[in-house]
């Protein structure tokens, strides 16, 4: 790969917020960051649905999972726990806010993708992967996508985090607002590389859109509209 690719590292979320997006579609290539220790209180497993007429009303959409060590578990390492429950839960719970939205046809696209992922068994990490692949789809990105555990890398944040953009030939990290609390450019200037700190989409200062699963702006505006309001040029296909 050139090393003018950009590149996102990210961990794998359910329905995934704007905010994410906003960052995944900008980078030529997305490290779904999955061996690092499982935070319950994040959205690896679980998006907050806004409500079409009042996206400050929401509530969690959960999926439940099983931890085989405990606290210590990875989040590749996650088991769904009750893969027919949250088949049924999800199924019926987007329906039920989103149904009745515009663009409900093409949003229950992209939620059907992820139900097939729930029918099949498959570990959460792929299924919240599965969400964002299928958003960024129909955005039309094109870019690439490895996971973290196939990348070798150093302990520490930073280091890491350089190790892997370099792992994938990449010349440019892009880091979102929540990484830049604590990132140091230093690993990544000692590897000749640059860090990018893409600005969050302007819809994401409405309200409640900071918090809620981009699945609001899929079904109110559909695919294009949330291309807009990202205001990006998508990557192309390679």
């Amino acid at each position: 790969m050139p090393e003018t690719l950009s590149c996102a590292v990210h961990q794998p979320n359910l329905f995934p917020r704007l905010s994410t997006l906003g960052k995944l579609v900008r980078a030529d290539v997305w490290v779904v960051l999955d061996d690092v220790q499982f935070n319950a209180r994040d959205y690896q497993h679980r998006a907050r649905l806004a409500a079409p007429a009042d996206p400050e009303a929401q509530r969690w959409l959960t999926v439940p999972v099983h931890r085989p060590r405990g606290r210590d578990s990875r989040i590749g390492e996650l088991l769904l726990a009750d893969p027919a429950g949250t088949h049924r839960t999800v199924s019926r719970l987007v329906r039920q806010y989103y149904g009745r939205c515009a663009h409900w046809p093409e949003t229950g696209e992209l939620v059907e993708e992820v139900l097939a992922a729930l029918a099949l068994n498959e570990r959460p990490a792929v299924v919240a992967e599965v969400s964002v692949r299928a958003m960024l789809h129909r955005l039309g990105w094109r870019g690439a996508v490895v996971r973290s555990s196939d990348l070798p890398s150093r302990e520490g944040r930073s280091q890491r985090l350089a190790d892997l953009t370099a792992a994938v030939g990449a010349g440019t990290y892009l880091c979102g607002p929540g990484g830049a609390k604590y990132l140091s450019e230093g690993p990544f200037l000692e590897r000749g590389l640059q860090v990018r700190y893409p600005p969050p989409p302007p819809l994401t200062r409405e309200r409640g859109m900071r918090t809620a699963s981009a699945l609001w702006a899929f079904a109110q505006r559909g695919a294009a509209g949330v291309r807009d309001a990202l205001a990006v040029d998508c990557v192309p296909a390679r």
